[in-house]
């Protein structure tokens, strides 16, 4: 018996930080065994706010894998691909472009809060507004049952649940009155499948509230966050000097726990519960220091993260390694995405031939098909390395004063 499907993935922005996992990552590596998984890195979104930085996203790729793999994602149980070499999720995205409103895709709040949080004010390019729709298209091309993600991720999964629920209703005639549950028994394509959170819906920064009083979710491009691959000097600079109790002047004073960096990273990293229960009661009457509770932390981030830095440090001595295991998945990705996508067609009446044929058979007469057979892809490698040798026109390097985007140089 078949195994239900999970997908999920990452925008190659950087190296994942704690935030990553206790978001999302944990439950992947968890539920290995037990789902078919596929794991996306989202290449082509990293171009909405780095268009003009292609080597940047080319090295966060290779950062992903490497953090991938040391955090536990197993190859041998996982499918991890990439974004860019699955032409199917670009085609569906432009047909699930048609079935959201322009102003559906405007209300998204993570879009507001990206905008915000990135201080992107107008600057942004169009593709920034097409990126949910994309990850609709990511998401759908592998019909999964259940979508591990952190907590800002939900507005674009409901985004994802109503275009296939549109999708099944409009195109395979499913009963809009039917439960998500009852949808592909009854003739849906699209499974209607179900968010799956962290334990931690949303790790806080390590720096101060911005100027509306909230604490702002760790992130890369805001400088707050703790990486798998920071040195344990690292890990203890930034720990120290991480935002705690403003009001608290000396260690006597009684400290306020909720809302506080230090005690929410306790609560979520800190195995020894018992300790962070009273560690707690002493900071707020006033009998405990930040500096203590601080070095405490640091000790349980040193023993968490320095055998994945460790790992992680090993895979990079092989980068070939690392990108063939890319490959082999983005080639098994291939085979369930244009299996979606032929349904697609069928159902929306589009099937008028192959892609096999649409592309190859002109070129590869009575070559075996290229998704189906080894002898096929190495006759279509061979076809791609006769076209990179013949002579290009020189390409101009990006300009770095595009317009008025300029300022997405700052992101």
């Amino acid at each position: 018996m078949s195994k239900p499907i999970l997908l999920t993935g990452d925008t190659p922005t950087g190296k994942l930080h704690l935030g990553h996992w206790v978001g999302s990552v944990e439950n992947r590596v968890k539920m290995q065994s037990e789902y078919d998984c596929f794991f996306l890195i989202a290449n082509m979104h990293a171009f909405t706010t780095r268009w003009n930085n292609p080597d940047d996203i080319h090295t966060s790729v290779i950062d992903l894998m490497l953090d991938y793999l040391a955090l536990g994602i197993d190859p041998a149980k996982s499918t991890l691909f990439l974004q860019s070499e699955i032409p199917a999720i670009a085609e569906l995205t432009f047909l699930f472009s048609m079935l959201l409103s322009y102003h559906r895709v405007l209300r998204n709040p993570t879009l507001k809060d990206e905008i915000r949080d990135k201080g992107l004010g107008e600057t942004y390019p169009f593709g920034f507004l097409l990126y949910p729709v994309g990850q609709v298209a990511d998401i759908l091309a592998f019909r999964p049952e259940v979508v591990p993600v952190g907590e800002d991720q939900i507005p674009h999964l409901e985004m994802a649940r109503e275009v296939a629920r549109r999708f099944n209703q409009v195109y395979c005639g499913v009963d809009p009155e039917l439960p998500d549950t009852k949808q592909v028994e009854n003739g849906g394509l699209f499974p209607i499948f179900t968010p799956k959170l962290g334990r931690v819906k949303r790790l806080v920064g390590l720096g101060a509230p911005n100027d509306n009083g909230q604490l702002v979710k760790m992130s890369k491009s805001l400088n707050n966050a703790i990486f798998f691959s920071d040195s344990n000097d690292d890990i203890k600079t930034k720990v120290m000097g991480m935002y705690t109790d403003p009001n608290r002047i000396r260690a006597t004073d009684p400290g306020t726990v909720e809302n506080n960096p230090l005690w929410i990273f306790h609560d979520a990293f800190n195995e020894d519960q018992q300790w962070v229960a009273e560690s707690k009661a002493l900071y707020r009457a006033g009998k405990i220091g930040d500096v203590p509770c601080k070095k405490k932390l640091i000790e349980v981030l040193v023993e968490f993260i320095a055998p994945i830095r460790q790992r992680r440090e090993g895979y990079e001595q092989d980068i070939p390694a690392v990108i063939n295991i890319l490959k082999e998945g983005t080639a098994k990705a291939n085979v369930t995405a244009e299996a979606t996508l032929a349904m697609v067609k069928e159902h929306t009446k589009q099937n008028f031939f192959s892609r096999e044929d649409a592309l190859f058979s002109s070129i590869l007469k009575n070559a075996p098909k290229p998704f189906a057979s080894p002898d096929g892809l190495k006759q279509v490698s061979d076809l791609q390395k006769q076209l990179k040798d013949t002579k290009k026109p020189t390409r101009q390097s990006p300009s770095k004063t595009m317009d008025d985007r300029t300022p997405l140089n700052k992101t």
